[in-house]
């Protein structure tokens, strides 16, 4: 399990301000620290606020020092606005992501970024850094709510205790909090999403009528009937080597989308496996990725700035 201490400080706040009871600290915190003994310790450490005492949340990164994170998404978040972030849940609950944006009070575009079947981990917050690099306001919600795999085998338990409908939803809540900040321009945001969030971007494209631009990376594909339905324009990025996902499959995507008029462009890499774009696992394939990016930023571009 990957330590986030950004999401630790956050989850401290959340808990000293009440937002957060006792037992989704001890249960979130455990997810974050790897150790029901270490979380413990920190709830004894943190008593909820008094009334009038507060806590800022973190938001400017200036060289990846403390509270932001480690790794590449440290790196990355220089000179950004950064931090997690609670927002409300349709059933009255609290939901939270990461959010990275330009410095200053211009509006920008937004965009979310829907994790892998890891997690919210470094390699997303790096993506969603980047994309902020780039003048975005970006979110990537914890579809996982504090926990993050290493191992296959425990993303594949993540991912089949997911709710997909429910997910979909929270990803709808994020784009509606996007949507209500004085710091995101225009009435649509872009989405794009990695392996399980490529296949929940293009589900979300299904009922979600805010949304200018879809970009799934490698996500299971819609069928031809499905392809039709969609709200917005999608590019999708898939490898020709993936085992997981046939291209055949990814053709008659293709097919149905452009049978409804839908603007999309489908690229498949020869020789490219699932995961081609995550710089941190073995699976990357730079030609691909490097490909790829240029094309994501272009999309964004058009139908965001336009």
């Amino acid at each position: 399990m990957k330590s986030n201490r950004i999401y630790a400080m956050e989850l401290v706040r959340s808990f000293q301000v009440g937002q957060l009871g006792r037992r989704d600290f001890l249960k979130r915190m455990t997810a974050v620290l790897g150790s029901a003994a270490a979380a413990n310790m920190v709830l004894a450490a943190c008593q909820p606020l008094q009334p009038g005492q507060t806590i800022p949340p973190v938001t400017k990164s200036e060289s990846g020092g403390e509270g932001e994170g480690s790794g590449a998404a440290a790196m990355s978040a220089a000179g950004l606005m950064t931090g997690m972030v609670d927002y409300p849940d349709v059933d009255n609950g609290t939901l939270m992501g990461y959010l990275a944006r330009p410095e200053g009070d211009e509006p920008a575009p937004a965009v979310v970024v829907v994790q892998e079947w890891w997690g919210l981990n470094d390699h997303i917050m790096d993506v969603a850094n980047r994309l902020a690099h780039e003048g975005y306001v970006t979110l990537a919600p914890d579809l996982y709510h504090g926990q993050v795999a290493t191992e296959p085998d425990e993303a594949r338990k993540l991912v089949m205790e997911l709710d997909m409908p429910a997910a979909v939803r929270e990803i709808g809540q994020a784009i509606a909090y996007l949507l209500d900040q004085d710091y995101v321009s225009g009435d649509k945001v872009g989405i794009m999403g990695f392996c399980m969030g490529g296949g929940l971007v293009l589900q979300t494209a299904l009922v979600n009528e805010s949304l200018a631009v879809a970009i799934p990376f490698y996500g299971s594909p819609l069928s031809a009937e499905d392809a039709g339905k969609v709200t917005a324009p999608v590019l999708g990025l898939y490898g020709g080597a993936d085992q997981g996902i046939p291209a055949d499959a990814v053709k008659k995507m293709e097919e149905g989308l452009q049978a409804a008029g839908i603007p999309n462009q489908i690229i498949i890499y020869d020789g490219a496996p699932h995961a081609f774009f995550n710089d941190t696992r073995d699976n990357y394939t730079p030609a691909a990725a490097e490909d790829a990016w240029p094309r994501v930023l272009q999309w964004l571009n058009t139908y965001l700035r336009s």
